[in-house]
């Protein structure tokens, strides 16, 4: 799939997606939110594909959401699925972000939306919407405060100043920081790591991680004890314990 605003690319079993709007830092508008979601519908609906990556074009991620269009009446939100089409989806299959450049307001919620982010060393990151009157409603407010210390998340949201690549990768919001132009590359081999494993797996873990945010441990472990026995009686489960058993590289299915 391609269009004017993202364009997809199959890399073996990755989804590479870029937010394609150079002339506009990649601004997020109702086109770019249409856009992503169909990628996204891609990525989840074909079997052959177990991981996806999104960046943004010509140096950039994505300068957040488009003032001009939404001035103009347009929405960068999809219904049922928040910012981008991404910062509400629940999405089965593990996604990265390669950040190269600004990820400001909303562009830096996409990547937190994501699994893991690999930032190149120039990139900056933000939350400025206090300035322009607005809160960072695409799940900054929400998920920031959870992926580091109180405090620091409070003063990213309460002053909207950007922090380094470095200091993201210090606090832990970057899994990787890379050298300049090299984020994606490094995202792509990233995603290789993880689509090398049980596809049914990978899927439950996020949902086991998603159903444990903000839930007591039993009851984590309980809705945990629903999901196992089907994972159990998989044929993957089967092939990943035969493979180490006859000591090779399995073979997956996703059934």
């Amino acid at each position: 799939m391609s269009s004017n605003e993202v364009r997809t690319e199959r890399i073996g079993s990755t989804l590479l997606i870029t937010i394609d709007r150079p002339q506009a830092r990649n601004a997020v508008n109702a086109a770019v939110a249409a856009g992503l979601a169909e990628a996204l519908d891609l990525l989840e609906a074909d079997p052959g594909l177990r991981a996806g990556v999104l960046t943004g074009a010509d140096g950039s991620f994505s300068a957040g959401m488009d003032l001009k269009a939404a001035l103009r009446g347009e929405s960068p939100e999809i219904p049922g699925r928040g910012f981008g089409g991404l910062t509400e989806a629940e999405l089965s299959k593990p996604l990265i972000a390669a950040v190269e450049g600004w990820a400001m307001g909303g562009g830096f919620e996409l990547a937190l939306a994501c699994d893991l982010i690999v930032a190149a060393e120039d990139a900056k990151f933000g939350l400025p919407e206090v300035k322009r009157g607005l809160i960072a409603a695409g799940g900054g407010v929400i998920r920031l405060p959870k992926r580091i210390p109180h405090h620091l998340a409070m003063e990213f949201l309460l002053t909207g100043e950007p922090i380094s690549a470095q200091r993201a990768g210090r606090l832990g919001l970057a899994n990787r920081v890379v050298p300049s132009g090299e984020a994606a590359a490094v995202a792509l081999q990233l995603a290789e790591q993880v689509a090398a494993n049980a596809p049914l797996a990978l899927a439950l873990v996020k949902k086991i991680v998603r159903a444990a945010d903000g839930v007591p441990d039993a009851q984590a472990f309980a809705t945990q004890r629903t999901e196992m026995p089907s994972l159990m009686k998989s044929a993957d489960v089967r092939e990943g314990m035969q493979a180490f058993a006859e000591r090779r590289a399995p073979q997956w299915t996703g059934e």
